[in-house]
């Protein structure tokens, strides 16, 4: 069974803690017109935090050192676009980054936008909305999605 890595990064506003995040377009098949922020699939030997880092620059532009980024969900998934077996996202949070934040693929993303975290808008794609919310509340840092009987 094959299992697909994936990175998300929670890029938060120094100065006011805004999350960044991106609205996928309409004519995508996964999550079409929903709210998330910037993930992506990492590539064969890849590190999970460098495809982290190539994400995020891809997406919107910005640029963060690895070592700027912290672990702070886990997403053990059984379903997903383009995902032969299962998923784990990891979730990771900086607000240590450069450059001017744009929708750098709009192919894929309509807008992007700085939003409170505790007012993010919706419809917010459901697996990164329980990661958000459970880091913002400091829940588990694991969490599962599409297994019945996990928790």
């Amino acid at each position: 069974m094959t299992t697909r890595l994936i990175a998300a990064v929670l890029v938060s506003d120094p100065d006011n803690g805004r999350l960044l995040i991106l609205r996928r377009s309409s004519h995508l098949d996964f999550a079409p017109g929903e709210w998330d922020v910037p993930s992506g699939k990492g590539e064969p030997r890849e590190p999970i935090t460098a495809t982290a880092v190539r994400e995020l620059k891809e997406e919107t532009g910005v640029v963060v050192a690895e070592a700027d980024l912290r672990l702070v969900h886990v997403v053990h998934g059984s379903w997903g676009a383009e995902v032969p077996g299962m998923f784990m996202a990891l979730i990771f949070h900086t607000d240590r980054w450069s450059g001017t934040p744009h929708n750098a693929e709009p192919h894929k993303h309509d807008t992007i936008a700085w939003v409170p975290p505790d007012d993010l808008p919706q419809p917010f794609t459901h697996t990164t909305l329980v990661a958000v919310q459970r880091y913002l509340d400091g829940g588990p840092i694991l969490s599962f999605d599409g297994w019945p009987e996990a928790g």
